[in-house]
């Protein structure tokens, strides 16, 4: 392989802000290797929300910073077992916007035969996030057969279906006992949403979501809601979840959801979460199992990724200001 320059392209946040302050540079120093982990040269690097709260200062970090938490490449160079120079590998980790990262293996998976890199790159953050909290925070289990949801399946609903990480939600819960609601934004979104397995899709820029519910669960509400919205739809969850249901918020796309008045939830016994996907991939275990199942849910097909547009690095704050807008849906990537 080629020599491993001493610097590198990339996007570098020097102040919190808007899309102005992700600055793209030349001579950014190339990171050096530590025990235990790989060298990648970037392919393609998934955004993702979290990345617009580091950017924007909502979620604290040292500056300056290289944001991005995944991305799939080639490795470049390895102080791990298991990893070798030309390798296809994806990852998560941290520092993804740039030409090379320094990534723990402890996160890193081989890119299997029959996934592209570029399905690679969209796939593990947003992936991950609705395989664990499906499985551990809702504690929803796997069909046991291709038949569709039972009367006694429970009631979910996932709000901003047709998104990127509402989308892998709604895939995989088609392969649990599930019966799933989405929301979405206009007609176009609404589609994709049924596409993509959803029961039930209901729009919310002309339907009262809150009705919509009771009216399609028969007056019981959702037994699960994955929330990623945040502020814009917190309050309508509290009306619209089940006794004893299960509302698992996990995103501020809205804006953080305002201080919870803990009485709230004993009206109906409400379990109230708020996850972090990382906390479920602590141990190699815990990532290997969940890693290697969602792959096999995108190579048997079961899971499909849409890739909205791959926008060019350098191009990074239109990236961030289409997902902000809610001008996509799908993945957004970037390229160098």
């Amino acid at each position: 392989m080629a020599p491993i320059p001493k610097t590198m392209p990339g996007i570098l946040i020097e102040e919190n802000g808007g899309v102005e302050v992700l600055k793209w540079k030349t001579d950014i120093p190339v990171p050096q290797l530590k025990d235990g982990e790989i060298l990648v040269k970037n392919e393609f690097i998934g955004v993702n929300y979290i990345d617009t709260y580091f950017r924007t200062g909502l979620y604290k970090a040292a500056l300056p910073l290289i944001t991005g938490k995944e991305a799939a490449g080639t490795v470049v160079a390895s102080s791990a077992a298991g990893f070798k120079e030309g390798d296809r590998v994806a990852y998560l980790g941290d520092h993804a916007y740039a030409q090379f990262t320094a990534v723990p293996v402890a996160r890193v998976v081989h890119v299997p035969d029959g996934i592209d890199m570029q399905q690679a790159a969209a796939a593990l953050l947003q992936g991950l996030t609705a395989l664990t909290f499906i499985r551990e925070a809702a504690n929803l289990k796997l069909k046991s057969s291709a038949s569709s949801a039972g009367e006694n399946a429970p009631w979910v609903l996932v709000h901003a279906a047709a998104g990127g990480t509402g989308s892998q939600f709604i895939q995989l819960l088609n392969s649990f006992h599930a019966k799933v609601i989405g929301t979405a934004g206009s007609a176009e979104k609404c589609k994709l949403a049924k596409d993509n397995g959803a029961g039930w899709v209901i729009d919310y820029s002309k339907e009262d979501v809150v009705s919509k519910v009771k009216e399609i669960t028969g007056g019981h509400g959702c037994d699960v809601i994955f929330d990623g919205v945040g502020k814009a739809t917190f309050d309508m969850d509290l009306e619209m979840i089940a006794l004893k249901g299960t509302l698992i918020s996990f995103g501020n796309a809205s804006g953080p959801a305002g201080p919870v008045e803990i009485l709230r939830l004993g009206a109906k016994n409400i379990k109230l979460m708020r996850p972090v996907l990382f906390n479920y991939i602590l141990t190699k275990e815990e990532w290997e199992e969940y890693s290697s199942q969602l792959l096999d849910f995108i190579k048997t097909g079961k899971v499909n990724i849409k890739i909205h547009e791959v926008y060019p690095l350098q191009e990074v704050g239109r990236a961030h200001s289409d997902l902000e807008g809610r001008k996509t849906t799908g993945k957004l990537l970037l390229k160098l």
